[in-house]
């Protein structure tokens, strides 16, 4: 059956009242079980639900007077009935997929909306590119609700992009359908600043009444943190203690905890609440960001729910931080997030609150999956042929592009190296002593190389500096076209031979995620969209995911999920040192530095 655009309250009042008063038969009725109500944290033993129209017209104790000769009714069993599960914060690209396979992917997990900042196809598409993922979002069976992106580039003079957005891009898009407010303002110096532009993209959200999405990426939380919340975001995810938790919810903001495939960061924070007894109302949950990999073997939005219960979190504290908690803050509280008369249909049949397993979902007032498998289908856009063109090298490469020589004359040198940290998207600045043979350096042991090829105009150039913390081992190579955030190529190996084999084979293919070991590919995810998405079925993309992961494995990374720590060693936001195509950046002092500092 395909999906028809669910009419507004307003358009369905009628139906609903009438449903609900008994006077016309509902669609479907569920009995038998209980209703979780996140607006006043209680079970209620015995309710019944009635829908009509894709939203829910009664929730009371007896909808017996609600059904009909053609009424679907589903008897519980005592099971639960809680509300679908919102992902407050997330990018789709990071996925690998495209909106619609993301949708397939997430379904089954009992995701029935997403609020979605698609900046990383910003910087290589501009706004046609977002343009795109709102359209794909807008057509799915769940609801995908579209930031607009906020920083392309997210560092002025710090890196180069493919498309740049500014002002006029923005309050464009206010006026689409899907745009729920600006994504992430990353660029925290300029708003700290007072850049003109970035206080512009912020006033455009503001009067278009939508909610400014928010990036603090420091942990200083001073004045500079003052003068942040200042400005105007709403929420901001980048904590990683609870101080940070707790310094945002007392500036007016939501504190995001994000449980992605290699960020960690609810754990530590979640304590706010669990231990010093916070207003949990402010909390969210999040994931920022899952790879294909691990929507198909882990879960979405239920794995993070189910991890907060771990760490000491009450499960129906849980449940309003995965549901009311994000639709009261985007604005969007009287249309979903509960289980409540008016709000759209969208809930999880489960046995169990803490373990969560997901048995039914129903989104938009039809079941959509059953028994982990999606029932519906997610439709595709036809996507251009000119998106599925941006890997621009202009050459050939060589092992003589990655090589990194050192002055005249030096034996060894002391070089900055960025130091990766498992399950954290900060990484370290480092610094160690590189050994110098024939004039180049020659990293060792913990130590490998890192580069970053220019993709997006084809000018040749390419970028090299040193990299720790992957435990690569052998005559190795990873490379890949998603680079958050201006999403050039990074490389990374032990062997420079391996490094230009890998980023000749993604110009080759069009985009994605290679690994070599000792002259041979051993995994490859092609993702031709914009050097981002695959074009193929979720469970395909996963199987080549998981390959991958395999093949970094193989040579010697035993790192949780390190794919995204490597995706991330270019995203010039986040402290301490990062890689850009215009050299060696210095998070801490946002701006570029040396790679090597003295010679012996």
């Amino acid at each position: 059956m395909e999906h028809q655009p669910l009419k507004s309250w307003a358009d369905s009042a009628a139906t609903l009242v009438a449903v609900a008063a008994g006077r016309a038969p509902a669609d479907m009725v569920l009995r038998g079980g209980k209703v979780v109500n996140v607006h006043t944290r209680e079970v209620l033993d015995g309710w019944q639900v009635a829908i009509s129209a894709g939203r829910f017209a009664y929730v009371g104790p007896d909808a017996t007077h609600c059904i009909g000769p053609d009424t679907d009714v589903i008897e519980l069993g005592g099971r639960y009935l809680i509300p679908g599960l919102c992902d407050g914060h997330m990018h789709i690209e990071s996925g690998m997929l495209t909106p619609a396979e993301f949708a397939s992917a997430v379904i089954p997990h009992g995701t029935t909306t997403m609020f979605t900042d698609p900046h990383e196809i910003a910087n290589v598409l501009g706004l046609r590119g977002v343009k795109l993922m709102h359209d794909e979002a807008l057509i799915q069976p769940i609801s995908i609700y579209t930031q607009m992106p906020s920083c392309a580039p997210s560092a002025p003079g710090l890196e180069t992009t493919g498309y740049e957005i500014g002002p006029d891009d923005v309050a464009e898009a206010m006026t689409w359908p899907g745009i729920i407010g600006l994504g992430e303002m990353m660029n925290f110096p300029g708003v700290v600043n007072g850049s003109q532009q970035m206080l512009a993209e912020i006033a455009a959200t503001q009067n278009a009444g939508k909610t400014v999405g928010g990036h603090y990426a420091s942990p200083d939380l001073g004045p500079d943190f003052h003068a942040y919340a200042a400005g105007g975001p709403a929420d901001d995810h980048e904590g990683t203690c609870e101080a940070d938790a707790i310094a945002r919810v007392r500036q007016g903001m939501r504190s995001m905890m994000r449980l992605g495939s290699a960020w960690y960061d609810v754990e530590t924070q979640i304590t706010a609440v669990t231990k010093k007894g916070l207003d949990s109302r402010n909390f969210i949950l999040c994931t920022d960001d899952c790879h294909s990999g691990t929507l198909m073997n882990d879960g979405h939005m239920n794995r993070v729910v189910r991890h907060a219960i771990e760490c000491g979190c009450d499960p129906l504290v849980a449940l309003q931080m995965a549901t009311i908690n994000t639709a009261t803050h985007f604005g969007v509280e009287r249309e979903l997030g509960s289980i409540a008369p008016g709000r759209r249909a969208d809930l999880i049949v489960t046995s169990d609150l803490r373990e969560l397993p997901i048995e039914r979902v129903i989104a938009q007032g039809r079941t959509v999956a059953e028994g982990g498998e999606i029932s519906v289908t997610c439709p595709h856009l036809d996507w251009p042929e000119d998106v599925r063109q941006t890997v621009h090298l202009g050459r050939e490469l060589s092992t003589a592009d990655f090589e990194i020589r050192a002055p005249d004359g030096a034996k060894t040198v002391t070089a900055k190296v960025i130091g990766v940290v498992e399950n954290q998207a900060p990484t370290e600045a480092l610094k160690r002593t590189i050994v110098v043979k024939q004039g180049l350096l020659k990293p060792e042991d913990a130590v490998c190389q890192i580069a970053l090829v220019e993709r997006h105009r084809g000018t040749g150039e390419v970028v090299n500096a040193l990299v720790e913390g992957f435990g690569y081992e052998g005559k190795m190579a990873m490379a890949s076209t998603v680079a958050h955030d201006s999403h050039h190529m990074i490389v990374v190996g032990t062997d420079r031979a391996q490094m230009a084999l890998a980023a000749n084979r993604l110009a080759e293919v069009g985009g994605g995620v290679t690994v070599w070991k000792d002259g041979e590919e051993l995994a490859l995810v092609e993702l031709p969209i914009a050097g981002l998405m695959s074009d193929r079925p979720a469970k395909e993309v996963a199987a080549k995911a998981d390959k991958m992961v395999a093949a970094m494995q193989a040579c010697g990374c035993t790192l949780n999920n390190a794919y995204m720590q490597h995706s991330l060693l270019a995203l010039v936001v986040i402290p301490s040192l990062r890689i850009s195509d215009l050299g060696l950046v210095d998070v801490t002092k946002f701006e570029l530095t040396e790679l090597i500092e003295e010679t012996q």
